[in-house]
């Protein structure tokens, strides 16, 4: 495919390529490039952007295969910063690092993707039902919703005024039947009570993927983010608005854990970017997710969910870029009040992308050849996440959930620890956890949260007041276990005493009954807050009744024999979500089985 055939003939002097080093090349010419500038290279038209400029050249990274683009072949600047297509259309779609739409690619390519080929982000011919809510003569800003559309069944789509227009409304076209470039407001701005141009708002907008779409305020975080899933929900907490990692070696199940998050979590909106991942998982996910059914609405849930596929095995600069393109759209959806979760993975693949146009750059290396600027690129990605006043008046959240992929598990290694200080929350991921098949493989030891004392209130006013307390004497318990198991695998579990010996059998019952989870059991693949309340009310009633057997001499032998242990750990599978009245029951029938030991 030859790229703008009559352009170049009429623009022969335009900037040329000097040098190709992989997918960096270097430009010049008489086209004065600016920074972060999208550009179009060769005559096939790869898409490509400005990363550095020179007195005599400019520096260049493609976001597509060099492989045959020769030197002398010529660059064509675009005037504008690499920017997406932000509209209706979004929600419910499968995009590349760049926002192409997969779908649209296979139809013009096949499925292979065609080097250079041009189609648009979102689909322009479809013809939206849109209800203009502005009127003529209304004084409107940015952030100002101005329509509606029905974006899917699950997500009102609003379309909002873009953050720098501001003015009068001379034009407001009535509701109806549009396509995303159909004008729909105009909007005279003034400059010290003078009229200036008119500005044209149309369905959709365009925006730099690396400037942070602009926000009113910021606001404290005091909403958890509900996953269903107990280790995170009640052990480490994260908060909307919040930031999490989730390192894990290989095997550990990370992917797993932000597929269950973004299944289950209560946030409006997903947005799932597969940064560098393996080409089978990403099929998985792009095969599995229009199957799943939203708990919320009984309806699919990619009708909330925006998937970008970047695969391992495509240009590492568009692996770099999907990151970018994922929290922009993220932004969008937040600027119209929702809630929006964001899943990375993962983030050290994209980091190594760093690594490798940072090498071709012949950059200094830093700390294992990652680029000495990586901790502000993971703190500019980060930073992005909150939760925020609008400038439309209302509120919206991103909550940001990396995946960290460190080589063998070690997490001294740059990116876990500069991704540290960027977030309040720490999922660890524990390998001999996972090959003894405990998922979520979440270390309840090296893990954290720091969101715990500011959600304290809002657990406390919709789930129990003790919610947290339960928390925090199963975390207790589960501390003194660990330190016994350290002298149980010296010396072996028959020298302690039974009080110990009750510690240890309790430390187990919270482990397998409350802290592991079957991500495809019809009952425990979700779990709401009360019933976690109401698990953890249990093991603790359960740990009261034996511990005064224990004080009055009865011993632990005995009472494991009656199976109480092993009743509670079933708990999770035999007590529906719905049922919470079993567990009054469950309480009588072990105060009963145990009751004639003390006798």
């Amino acid at each position: 495919m030859v790229f703008m055939s009559e352009q170049m003939e009429k623009n022969k002097d335009e900037s040329r390529i000097i040098s190709i080093n992989g997918q960096v090349i270097k430009a010049r010419g008489q086209a004065p490039f600016r920074m972060l500038e999208a550009v179009r290279v060769g005559s096939l038209g790869l898409i490509g952007e400005v990363i550095k400029v020179n007195s005599d050249a400019a520096t260049i990274q493609v976001y597509e295969v060099t492989t045959g683009l020769r030197v002398s072949e010529p660059v064509f600047p675009t005037g504008k910063p690499l920017s997406i297509t932000l509209g209706p259309g979004l929600v419910s779609n499968f995009f590349d690092g760049i926002q192409r739409p997969l779908s649209a690619l296979e139809k013009a390519s096949g499925p292979f993707i065609v080097r250079g080929i041009e189609v648009p982000n979102l689909d322009e011919k479809r013809l939206w039902s849109v209800k203009v809510l502005a009127r003529a003569g209304d004084s409107v800003s940015g952030g100002t919703v101005i329509a509606e559309v029905l974006e899917t069944p699950s997500i009102l789509h609003k379309v909002l005024v873009p953050p720098e227009v501001s003015g009068e409304v001379t034009f407001a076209a009535p509701s109806g039947d549009y396509r995303i470039n159909d004008v729909i407001l105009r909007v005279r701005g003034r400059d010290g009570g003078l009229k200036t141009d008119e500005t044209e708002v149309r369905l959709s907008q365009k925006w730099p993927i690396r400037r942070p779409r602009p926000i009113r305020e910021r606001i404290p975080i005091t909403v958890p983010l509900v996953t269903g899933q107990r280790v995170i929900d009640t052990f480490f907490p994260i908060g909307k608005g919040g930031t999490a990692a989730i390192p894990g070696s290989f095997g550990t199940g990370k992917t797993m854990a932000q597929h269950q998050i973004a299944k289950w979590s209560d946030a409006d909106i997903i947005v799932y970017i597969g940064c560098g991942e393996r080409g089978n998982e990403m099929t998985e996910v792009l095969e599995d997710f229009p199957k799943l059914v939203d708990p919320r609405t009984g309806r699919s849930l990619m009708e909330r969910t925006i998937l970008i596929a970047n695969t391992s095995n495509m240009p590492v600069a568009a692996r770099e870029a999907s990151i970018y393109t994922g929290i922009t759209i993220a932004e969008y959806y937040r600027d119209m009040g929702y809630s929006v979760a964001v899943m990375a993975d993962s983030t050290s693949r994209w980091a190594e992308a760093l690594r490798e146009i940072s090498g071709r750059l012949e950059e200094m290396p830093a700390e294992e050849g990652f680029p000495a600027y990586l901790s502000s690129r993971l703190s500019e990605f980060y930073e992005r996440a909150g939760n925020v006043g609008t400038l439309g008046g209302g509120t919206g959240s991103i909550t940001i959930i990396g995946a960290v992929s460190p080589q063998g598990g070690d997490f001294s290694e740059p990116v876990t620890q500069n991704t540290k200080r960027y977030i309040r929350c720490f999922w660890g991921l524990d390998r001999q956890l996972a090959y003894a098949r405990h998922y979520p493989a979440i270390n309840w030891i090296t893990s954290y949260s720091e969101y715990i004392p500011d959600l304290t209130d809002w657990f406390s006013e919709h789930v129990d007041e003790s919610f947290l307390k339960y928390r925090n004497e199963l975390m207790s318990i589960l501390l003194d276990e660990s330190k016994l198991q350290d002298i149980v695998k010296l010396v072996g579990s028959d020298i302690l005493a039974d009080d110990q010996k009750l510690t240890l059998e309790i430390g187990s019952t919270i482990r397998l009954g409350f802290l592991q989870q079957a991500a495809f059991h019809p009952v425990d693949t979700f779990v709401p807050l009360e019933k976690q309340c109401r698990m953890m009310k249990l093991i603790l009633f359960l740990y009261g009744k034996v511990q005064a057997l224990v004080k009055s001499g009865v011993p632990m032998s005995e009472i494991k024999r009656t199976g109480v242990f092993e009743t509670v750990v079933k708990v999770k599978f035999d007590i529906e979500n719905e049922r919470l009245d079993k567990f009054d029951a469950l309480e009588a029938q072990i105060t009963e089985a145990i009751g004639h030991l003390g006798a």
